[in-house]
C-alpha cells in the first residue's frame, strides 16, 4: 500500500510540474505571437495616422519586442518563436523606414536658424509650430486661451532672454504688441476679469526684462560697431 502510494504521489508531481510547464509554454508563446501581431497592425495603418502617432507606436513597438524576446527562452520550439520576433522585426523595420522617409523635415531651431527661417523659428517657438505666418494673425487667440498664449510668451522669454539679438528682440516685439492688439478685442469678447489680472501680471514681469535686454543689446551693439570702426 505504502509503495502504490508513494507511486501515485510521484505520478501527481510529475502531471503538475508538465502541466505548470505548459502553462509558461503557452504564455511565452502568446507573448510572442503578441509581439507579431502588434507589428502586422503597424504595417496595415496609414503613413499620415503612422507619422501621427510614432512616438506612442515605437515606444510599443518596443515593450513588446522586450518582452518577446524574453519569452522565447520558454517557448515550446524556440527556435520557431525566435525566428517569429526576428521576422517581425525586420518588418517593423521596413515600416519605420517608411515612416520617417515621409516625415518633414523638422523645423529649425532659433540657434541654428537665420534670415526669414530664424524669424519663423522664434514665432514658432512663442506660439507654437505655424500659429504666426507671415500675415502675423493673432485670430486664433480667444477668451479660453489667451492667459495660456501669454503664460508661454513669457516664460519662453524668461528661458532663453540672454541668447537673444538686437533683431530677435525687434521681432519680439512686434510680436508682443501684435498680442496685445489681440487682447484688446478678446476683452470686448468676454474676456474674465480674473483672466485679465493674470495678463496683467505677467505684463508687469516682462516689461522691465524686455526693457532691460533692449538696453543691453543695443549697447553691446555700440561697443561693436566702435570696434569695427577702430
Amino acid at each position: 500500500m505504502k509503495t502504490r502510494n508513494l507511486i501515485l504521489g510521484m505520478a501527481a508531481i510529475g502531471a503538475t510540474f508538465t502541466s505548470c510547464k505548459n502553462e509558461e509554454q503557452q504564455k511565452a508563446d502568446k507573448t510572442v505571437d503578441m509581439q507579431t501581431t502588434y507589428v502586422d497592425s503597424v504595417a496595415s495603418i496609414s503613413a499620415d495616422e503612422a507619422q501621427a502617432n510614432w512616438a506612442a507606436i515605437d515606444a510599443a513597438y518596443q515593450q513588446h519586442t522586450m518582452d518577446a524576446e524574453a519569452a522565447v527562452a520558454n517557448a515550446a520550439d524556440k527556435a520557431k518563436a525566435q525566428e517569429k520576433v526576428d521576422k517581425s522585426k525586420a518588418k517593423y523595420e521596413e515600416v519605420k523606414a517608411k515612416v520617417q522617409a515621409a516625415m518633414p523635415p523638422p523645423a529649425p531651431t532659433v540657434s541654428d536658424a537665420t534670415g526669414p527661417a530664424r524669424i519663423q523659428a522664434l514665432r514658432d517657438s512663442f506660439f507654437g509650430a505655424g500659429k504666426i505666418g507671415s500675415d502675423v494673425s493673432f485670430a486664433w487667440v480667444n477668451k479660453d486661451n489667451i492667459v495660456s498664449v501669454y503664460e508661454n510668451f513669457y516664460n519662453t522669454f524668461d528661458k532663453n532672454q540672454d541668447s537673444y539679438s538686437r533683431e530677435d528682440l525687434d521681432e519680439i516685439k512686434t510680436l508682443y504688441e501684435a498680442l496685445d492688439t489681440r487682447k484688446n478685442t478678446v476683452e470686448k469678447e468676454g474676456l474674465s476679469g480674473p483672466d485679465n489680472r493674470k495678463i496683467a501680471a505677467l505684463k508687469l514681469k516682462f516689461a522691465p526684462k524686455f526693457k532691460w535686454d533692449r538696453v543691453t543689446s543695443k549697447g553691446e551693439e555700440n561697443k561693436e560697431a566702435k570696434k569695427e570702426a577702430k
